[in-house]
């Protein structure tokens, strides 16, 4: 029955233009949000912007942070890391570390992507921080960096703590700049795992986000509960390249707050499409190069870039301007030249950052005086 109804009020919603949030996907939530994220567009939404506790929600941030150290290269995957009394004396979800127990940082973070261990949390952002709290301070100038206006942190794992908060948007914002870095879903994904192996204390991982063992295509992120909170989820799955980050806060049960997650993607999946627009290899045309080696480069957008539409109606009209900034060498793939505006019939929607091709060098003196003579020659004497 509640399935027939369900499918009732979809149908209702692609022939008379229901509003999502008439729908009640996440009526136990105090708040809940469901978002696609290459476009950032919102597509159902429940007093997003209240604050709340986040509970272990909160390691999304710190996830986001501990990924970078990695990719920046000021953290390795096998660095061996000794945990400290402070992260060994750390309660709730836990990996049971032990003070001064050597543990590598890939099985350290395992355990917060799997089992929402503090202890892993709080030992990874003393390696990074040098201290918790200086770890902190590192996820709120990150908040500030995102643009997010209702989130702040007071320690890295989520317990209960005076003026610690987020809201379903601003969570949902964090959840699409982790899933960027897709290394972090190859542990998010796993259902099950073991640290310790070959010893006696050898210790079974088992995700608490039970999604992605229930829910075709959910690989992350971070469930979270105190009493405080209540049970929490920030939730993304992926399907036919579409992917959705569902976030829900302080609901009564895990498995109403499971429940609630699976309506908000059931719902999502079977009402949008995505449909690819460019791609990062897609030529924009040529800018001609202030004082390069090369004197034309080709640029390109620096990701692919979709457009989010409701099955079974009228496509929209899509069409996007390039503006470029910076015509001056070195220009170096990846880094911003400009932005290209998406529009759809005639509004903009999106500003996607573009890039150069190819990496462009600076001409020294010599090549600049070869070129300025060989325009004369040709009657464009333009550097």
């Amino acid at each position: 029955m509640k399935k027939i109804i369900f499918w009732l009020l979809i149908v209702s919603f692609l022939l008379f233009k229901v509003k999502a949030e008439t729908l009640e996907l996440a009526p136990n939530a105090k708040s809940a949000i469901l978002m696609e994220a290459s476009t950032g567009e919102i597509i159902y939404e429940k007093d997003i912007h209240l604050k709340h506790a986040p509970a272990s929600m909160t390691k999304v941030m710190s996830m986001i942070l501990i990924i970078e150290a990695i990719e920046n290269k000021s953290l390795k995957w096998n660095e061996k890391i000794k945990v400290s009394s402070k992260a060994a004396s750390m309660g709730g979800s836990q990996i049971f570390l032990e003070a001064n127990e050597i543990m590598t940082v890939e099985d350290l973070f395992k355990g917060i992507a799997i089992a929402s261990a503090n202890d892993a949390t709080v030992a990874l952002a003393e390696r990074i921080g040098g201290t918790e709290e200086h770890f902190v301070n590192m996820m709120n100038e990150k908040v500030v960096a995102l643009g997010l206006k209702n989130t702040n942190f007071k320690n890295a794992s989520g317990l209960d703590e005076a003026n610690h908060y987020s809201s379903a948007y601003d969570m949902a914002i964090m959840a699409r700049e982790l899933v960027k870095h897709e290394n972090v879903l190859k542990y998010t994904v796993i259902y099950e795992d073991y640290l310790r192996q070959e010893t006696e204390d050898k210790f079974w991982l088992v995700n608490t986000n039970k999604l992605v063992r229930f829910y075709e295509g959910v690989d992350g992120l971070k469930t979270g509960y105190t009493d405080e909170a209540g049970y929490c989820l920030t939730a993304t799955a992926k399907r036919n390249k579409m992917r959705l980050i569902a976030v829900v806060f302080g609901e009564p049960e895990s498995s109403i707050r499971n429940g609630e997650i699976s309506k908000m993607l059931d719902f999502g999946y079977n009402v949008y499409n995505l449909e690819q627009v460019l791609t990062s290899d897609t030529k924009l045309g040529k800018i001609k190069v202030i004082k390069g080696k090369q004197k034309y480069v080709e640029i390109v957008p620096i990701e692919d870039i979709f457009v989010l539409h409701k099955k079974q109606t009228t496509k929209k009209k899509i069409s996007y301007d390039v503006k470029i900034t910076n015509y001056k060498a070195p220009l170096m793939k990846g880094n911003k030249v400009g932005e290209i505006e998406v529009k759809e019939n005639g509004k903009v929607v999106r500003e996607i950052d573009v890039t150069v091709s190819q990496n462009i060098k600076k001409a020294n003196i010599l090549q600049l005086y070869i070129r300025y003579l060989t325009d004369i020659i040709k009657g464009d004497i333009d550097l």
